[in-house]
């Protein structure tokens, strides 16, 4: 899949430092600047957010998909004991964290791990959901770790595109929206354009206006939901990074 999150011509957008102080991934890092509960809400809505890594990691280790649905679960509640009463601290990255307290989780004996609200935070979807969609992802002879990174930076990519069709919807422009999507990430084949165009009575420059500024949009959204899992600028232009890399291998 080709994935251009900026173009060469357009400098991604540029954030103040000041914006990272309410991120997700700041409250926790800073827990006794404020509300220890700010802090938890925060955690469980990125671990939500990020579930689908950590049970396709556990499942590349090897972990049929019950055993792997069942340590996901532990894990994420693990981390709700772990930064209660904490102190402030430098987590780095919410995606380099997650894969270190993962890897540090399972070099114990899970079944021992007292977890005082196994269900705290619960999974988006099913297990036979998690499991298609591995089945699906999967990739033979990947490694453990580059399903993971893999799988977190397509989350980025779909929790974007989930942001940008609600804005579609909510403006009234969810047909254009849905034969446009495909050109979000892929550059349309010679004549589609024109094909679209006759589909839909517009003009082609029109559509190539549209998917401009949709792919725009979507840069920025990507941009937004990046910011919520590091805390400064400096940490946002490295994620920026991988996730490109991560695509492009």
């Amino acid at each position: 899949m080709e994935f251009k999150v900026v173009e060469r011509n357009e400098p991604p957008p540029q954030r103040r430092s000041d914006s990272f102080q309410v991120t997700r991934w700041s409250l926790v890092a800073a827990l006794a600047s404020g509300s220890p509960e700010d802090a938890r809400r925060s955690l469980v809505e990125l671990c939500q957010g990020y579930w689908y890594p950590v049970y396709a990691y556990v499942r590349r280790c090897g972990h049929e998909p019950k055993v792997a649905y069942d340590i996901a679960q532990a894990f994420f509640s693990s981390l709700l004991v772990e930064i209660r009463g904490a102190e402030p601290r430098s987590y780095g990255q919410f995606r380099t964290f997650l894969l270190d307290r993962l890897n540090r989780f399972l070099s114990r004996d899970w079944r021992s791990e007292r977890v005082l609200d196994p269900s705290a935070i619960p999974p988006p979807v099913d297990l036979v959901v998690l499991e298609q969609r591995h089945q699906r992802e999967n990739t033979a002879g990947a490694t453990p770790e580059a399903v993971f990174q893999r799988s977190f930076a397509l989350e980025v990519l779909a929790r974007s595109s989930t942001r940008l069709r609600l804005e579609a919807e909510q403006g009234g422009r969810i047909a254009m929206f849905e034969r446009l999507e495909p050109y979000l990430t892929v550059d349309p084949q010679p004549g589609e354009y024109e094909r679209l165009a006759q589909e839909l009575r517009s003009r082609p420059l029109a559509l190539v206006m549209a998917v401009k500024r949709l792919r725009s949009r979507f840069r920025e959204l990507v941009e937004e939901e990046l910011a919520q899992t590091v805390a400064d600028a400096g940490e946002l232009a490295k994620e920026r990074e991988a996730l490109l890399a991560v695509l492009a291998s």
